[in-house]
C-alpha cells in the first residue's frame, strides 16, 4: 500500500475518482477491472445507509476490491458518516475517507488511522472549518448546484485549499471544473451507469471511463 503522502500526490495528479454506489459485489469487481484497464486509479465504494448491515456490506466490497485490484486501484470509502464506519473501512484496507459532510470525530478517527480525509462542505465558512481540522482536501458538494461562477469566486480568497468537486461531473464539465481551480473531480453515475451494470456491459463502462480520463488530460 502506498503511503498517505504518495496517495495524495497521485490523487492530485490523476484528478479523477470513480464512485461506486449500490453495485453488487460480483458486478462491482468486473466493472472495477474494466475501468482499471483503461487507466482509472481511484475508486470510491460508498456506504449504503438504507441497509441494516451497511458497514459489513461496504467493508466486504472494499476488502474484495483490495484483494483483487489493490495493486492497480487506490480504494477509498464514501458516504462515511460515523467513526465506526471509518474503522470498518480502514480494517477492510481502504486508503481514504470521503464524506458528504464535515464531522470532527470522523476526521479525527480518519487521521488517527493514517488515511486521507476528504469531508464535504459547500460554503466558504464550511470549507475553512473543515480545512482547519487538518483534512487533506475538501469535497465541494453538490458542485453543480453552486455552479462555476461560485467556484471562481471561491478560489479567489481560498486558493490554498484543495477541492474535490462532485455533482454534475462529466466529460463535458470536467475541463471547466479543473480550469476554475478544482483539484480533482468525482463521479459515479456517468461511468458506472445502472443500465450498463444491469446489462453487464463492461466494455461500455470502460469506454465511458476513458472519455472521463481524456477530459482530464485535455486540460
Amino acid at each position: 500500500m502506498s503511503t498517505k503522502s504518495e496517495t495524495l500526490s497521485l490523487l492530485k495528479q490523476e484528478k479523477l475518482v470513480i464512485i461506486s454506489r449500490g453495485i453488487p459485489k460480483e458486478k462491482l469487481i468486473k466493472a472495477a477491472e474494466a475501468i482499471a484497464k483503461v487507466g482509472i486509479r481511484f475508486l470510491e465504494s460508498t456506504f449504503d445507509h438504507t441497509l441494516e448491515n451497511c458497514e459489513e456490506d461496504n467493508a466486504e466490497k472494499i476488502s474484495f476490491l483490495r484483494e483483487r485490484l489493490g495493486d492497480v486501484l487506490h480504494i477509498g470509502a464514501g458516504t462515511v458518516l460515523s467513526d465506526s464506519e471509518v474503522r470498518a473501512a480502514h480494517d477492510a484496507g481502504c486508503e481514504y475517507i470521503i464524506a458528504p459532510n464535515t464531522r470532527e470525530s470522523v476526521i479525527r478517527e480518519t487521521k488517527k488511522l493514517g488515511m486521507l480525509s476528504i469531508p464535504g462542505a459547500m460554503t466558504p465558512t464550511e470549507i475553512c472549518a473543515a480545512w482547519d481540522l487538518g483534512v487533506d482536501m475538501v469535497k465541494l458538494f453538490p458542485a453543480d448546484d453552486v455552479g462555476m461562477h461560485f467556484i471562481t469566486n471561491l478560489r479567489g480568497p481560498l486558493p490554498h485549499i484543495p477541492l474535490m468537486a462532485t455533482g454534475g461531473v462529466n466529460p463535458q464539465t470536467i475541463p471547466e471544473f479543473l480550469q476554475r481551480g478544482i483539484t480533482c473531480v468525482g463521479t459515479g453515475i456517468t461511468v458506472l451507469r445502472k443500465d450498463l451494470i444491469a446489462a453487464e456491459d463492461y466494455e461500455g463502462i470502460a469506454k465511458l471511463a476513458k472519455e472521463h480520463i481524456d477530459a482530464v488530460r485535455s486540460v
